[in-house]
């Protein structure tokens, strides 16, 4: 018989993941599952287990998907790292043991993945702003967070100069400059930043929001908008679900892919529709 096997972030913050898989090994070991555990390193093929459980946060998620290439299993994610943005999209606040009783009960469901360059994504991908962002990720961890996310953020709206862009999606080619330049399957990012209030994880569709130039005074007064997720609306933020899009930057150009920092000149990116099985 398949047993489920936890799969460990050994990078993350390891006060929090003990506490979490002992939480967890406690609650499997009460209902006499069994199971099998690795942290470092992880074995070489996972479709012989019954289920993965991962602990870690959204960069834990985007290397197991890149790492499995072709996962059939079903997959659960425990909030152990510093976003969790895509655990917190399927868990919301529930405690460990309330998660454990959940998907232990739970059918899987089909969710939506996608893929840039190549490389699989699951919450989002944020270029430009979202990559100068995450290069102050040591400080981002010291402060926690959603905290640590907001307070780079802050700083970086005094400085950040808008890249120029040529996006093209659908029947449509742009070409000019924006302050933010995100793709998303998720809603929040940033450890709960709203910016795609409205994504489904299982429509078969990304969301593109484009936020055009702004005055460092109108950067400040829109970004609790923004966090809030009120601003797609206004008329400097570009909506819009797509399938497909190209994405061609000024020059090589820093991003965030699920919470990890990576740099390109072109983005390719495109959606997987219902590419993975989830249990929440």
């Amino acid at each position: 018989m398949r047993t489920l096997t936890l799969l460990i972030n050994p990078f993350a913050n390891k006060k929090r993941i003990k506490r979490i898989v002992k939480q967890i090994i406690a609650a499997l070991s009460q209902r006499k599952i069994q199971f099998t555990a690795f942290a470092d390193p992880w074995p070489k093929e996972i479709n012989s287990y019954k289920e993965a459980w991962l602990i870690g946060g959204d960069g834990t998620v985007n290397y197991f998907l890149n790492f499995y290439k072709n996962t059939e299993i079903p997959i659960v994610i425990f909030k152990g790292g510093t976003g969790n943005d895509f655990a917190t999209k399927l868990y919301g606040k529930m405690s460990v043991a309330d998660q454990v009783e959940k998907v232990l009960n739970a059918k899987p469901r089909n969710v939506d993945a996608a893929e840039c360059n190549g490389r699989k994504f699951i919450n989002g991908v944020g270029i430009g702003f979202d990559g100068e962002v995450l290069k102050s990720m040591k400080a981002i961890r010291l402060l926690g967070g959603h905290l640590g996310y907001l307070w780079i953020v802050l700083r970086k709206i005094f400085s950040f100069k808008e890249g120029l862009y040529q996006i093209q999606f659908d029947d449509n080619n742009l070409f000019a400059k924006y302050l933010l330049v995100m793709i998303t399957n998720s809603t929040t990012t940033g450890g709960g930043f709203i910016v795609s209030p409205q994504a489904k994880i299982d429509d078969g569709k990304l969301n593109m929001i484009l936020c055009k130039p702004l005055r460092i005074l109108k950067r400040l007064k829109y970004l609790p908008v923004i966090e809030k997720g009120k601003h797609l609306d206004k008329e400097f933020i570009l909506y819009k679900e797509i399938k497909e899009i190209k994405i061609v930057c000024e020059k090589e150009t820093l991003a965030q892919i699920d919470g990890e920092l990576f740099s390109a000149k072109v983005f390719d990116i495109k959606v997987l529709p219902k590419h993975y099985l989830f249990k929440y």
